[in-house]
């Protein structure tokens, strides 16, 4: 089965809007949903959907929840999300970073009492849509064990850092792990193995069985580089932001549980520094400069770049285990998926 991008979207505010989400709301994660899907992250889009019907069937995603600011000065917010969607409360926190930072020029909110987000770039994203570059980090539940060891304290711990250009599309979006914890769930539910180098099972052994690998702990990317980001990352959007940290955060990847998971969205305009025509000049002047001297080289964005130009207008593949979960979420609303499939 295949789906566009299209009605992936028609079919995410569909299904959210019959459980009781206003379609302002429906909308954001519809988005979130697809950017993901476009770009290639398929363990972050329609795949990872499920994980939020589950989280709305054990009330831990608040349909009906809206954020509230609990402390705030020119620069800084501190959102509590109430539990509604992670997209949602990571929207408008980046928003709001937007703002603040069009008038001081860097601003930064944080976020707890929050969910799930997608992928990281989407929200780095919406900064450079009006100008400004975006920075977003997060924390997960752990899985990756610290170094020397073999039981999970850290997470995967995302960032994602998007730059304004006029020609090109910058942005970085990834895990601090070797692999996204998404991308072994993806490999488990396609009965799939997943690459050597990327994971331990339980008894802090080398696997390529997803389903170990979720039991045991994810490696760090570039060893103590990785380690070293994830480490510092759990701090900015844990103690920080008043989540969770370490073994306390939980509810990323088992919906089943509160989430206690934080995030931090950053926003800086260039125009409260050189002007933000002249960054564009000059970084479009450093690309190019790369791409002279290394013609076949990639800057960060080409890849999803490529594949949003390659999947906008077709249809994207619905593996058959998949399908069998989005028709029984379907099915739940009375809806008919094949409506939605090319």
């Amino acid at each position: 089965m295949k789906i566009n991008a299209r009605d992936e979207k028609r079919l995410v505010m569909e299904i959210l809007t019959k459980w009781g989400l206003n379609e302002d709301n429906a909308e954001i994660v519809a988005d979130a949903t697809v950017d993901a899907d476009l770009k290639g992250f398929t363990s972050h889009g329609l795949g990872r959907f499920n994980q939020y019907i589950v989280g709305i069937e054990h009330n831990n995603i608040n349909l009906h929840g809206e954020i509230e600011i609990e402390t705030e000065t020119d620069a800084v917010a501190l959102i509590n999300g109430n539990y509604t969607f992670g997209q949602i409360s990571a929207y408008k926190a980046m928003k709001i970073a937007i703002e603040k930072a069009k008038k001081l020029g860097i601003s930064a909110v944080g976020t707890h009492n929050s969910n799930h987000f997608g992928v990281t770039g989407f929200y780095a994203d919406l900064a450079v849509k009006e100008g400004l570059i975006g920075i977003v980090l997060a924390n997960t539940a752990p899985a990756i064990a610290p170094l020397g060891g073999k039981t999970p304290v850290l997470g995967t711990n995302p960032i994602a850092i998007s730059i304004p250009s006029d020609n090109t599309f910058i942005a970085t979006d990834m895990a601090t792990s070797a692999s996204a914890r998404g991308k072994l769930l993806e490999a488990k539910r396609k009965g799939e193995k997943i690459p050597e180098g990327i994971a331990l099972d339980g008894d802090g052994n080398p696997t390529t069985d997803p389903v170990e690998a979720l039991k045991g702990s994810i490696l760090p990317f570039g060893a103590h580089k990785g380690y070293a980001l994830a480490f510092m990352i759990e701090i900015l959007t844990g103690p920080l932001v008043g989540a969770g940290y370490g073994t306390g955060v939980q509810g990323t990847a088992d919906p089943t549980v509160k989430s206690t998971k934080g995030d931090l969205f950053i926003a800086i305009d260039p125009e409260k520094f050189v002007g933000r025509e002249v960054f564009k000049e000059k970084t479009d002047d450093f690309i190019n400069e790369l791409r002279t001297t290394t013609p076949n080289t990639i800057v960060p964005g080409d890849i999803e770049s490529k594949n949003i130009e390659n999947r906008t207008d077709k249809c994207l593949d619905i593996d058959p285990e998949l399908y069998k979960i989005l028709n029984s979420i379907c099915e739940e609303v009375n809806i008919n998926l094949d409506d939605y499939t090319c």
